[in-house]
């Protein structure tokens, strides 16, 4: 069973057992995460899509890990005027590990 999820903006296709990286969720290592907004579900040979989601399918996920991401670097500079801005960004991501795909 295959399903397309949303979460943090973004959508992923997931089946069970898969680890996917997705943005920051609350909550610690171990803890079950529910996802609901399902868009697709398929089974065999058969498609459910969602408008715009699945009102009966859910996904349970376990949280594997809560890391950073590599940092990503901003400059900016204006010619000849001594003016020079350096930042960076280190984004959290959120790996899940699928258990569960169901439909009610």
């Amino acid at each position: 069973m295959d399903a397309v999820v949303k979460t943090g903006g973004k959508g992923y296709r997931v089946s069970k057992g898969d680890i996917i990286r997705v943005e920051k969720l609350k909550g610690k290592v171990g803890d079950q995460v529910t996802l609901r907004d399902v868009l697709m579900v398929s089974q065999g040979g058969q498609v459910q899509f969602g408008t715009p989601h699945l009102t009966s399918a859910v996904v349970t996920a376990e949280i594997v890990e809560q890391i950073k991401g590599r940092k990503a670097l901003t400059y900016k500079m204006k010619r000849r005027k001594n003016y020079r801005r350096f930042k960076g960004h280190r984004q959290t991501y959120t790996y899940l590990k699928v258990n569960e795909i169901s439909l009610s």
